[in-house]
């Protein structure tokens, strides 16, 4: 781990000091370096149907389940988006960019550096198939004690729904939770559920 990240995780370990007794970690841009392979992929079944996906859309976005995020490109662009088009994306991902995932070095180490000490979920608006993917090629998924995906809950991201879920299965308190992030849309529903959070790619 280089110096920079080193720095990054010194400061995330001190922010998160005291009496939590579960990490709840976003996957992907928080935990998995990935964030631009999904634009990429958006960007290619978008384009199938005649889309021009502008990749700050995503980022707008990010946290929401595929099948909501697709029902946001149809509002702005005004095309009809098939009910097939969350699993086209996460195949194109999966195909394309999933094995060439890395980790983001000074999030994996905290979470790793708390094994055992903390309860620890992933809370993420991914599919369950490809998170579970993700944190495989990352080498994580073994660490993790309760995930809550896309569609596991009536609301996902901004709501407090997939925060609570995680927090009942793991039997802790909500108020005893600390959520990593790295998208707006995260920290509201973590906001929502009573969970203080640490923005990630902001430290």
């Amino acid at each position: 781990m280089d110096s920079k990240h080193l720095e990054k995780l010194e400061i995330l370990t001190k922010r998160t000091e005291g009496e939590y007794q579960a990490f709840l970690y976003d996957c992907d841009g928080t935990l998995a370096d990935n964030m631009m392979a999904h634009k990429l992929a958006y960007q290619e079944v978008a384009a199938n149907y005649g889309i021009g996906l502008d990749l700050d859309m995503v980022d707008e976005f990010a946290g929401m389940p595929t099948a909501i995020f697709a029902k946001e490109i149809t509002k702005r662009y005004g095309v009809d988006l098939p009910d097939t088009f969350a699993s086209e994306k996460s195949q194109i991902f999966i195909d394309k960019y999933i094995e060439k995932t890395q980790p983001i070095a000074y999030v994996a180490e905290h979470l790793k550096n708390h094994v055992g000490k903390v309860k620890i979920a992933v809370v993420s608006g991914g599919s369950r198939k490809t998170v579970t993917n993700t944190l495989t090629v990352i080498g994580l998924v073994d660490l993790i004690e309760v995930m809550v995906c896309a569609g596991e809950t009536a609301k996902g991201k901004p709501a407090p729904d997939p925060f609570l879920a995680a927090a009942e299965a793991l039997g802790v308190d909500p108020t005893k939770c600390i959520v990593f992030e790295d998208a707006d849309l995260g920290v509201q529903g973590a906001i929502a559920a009573g969970m203080d959070w640490v923005r990630v790619d902001k430290l």
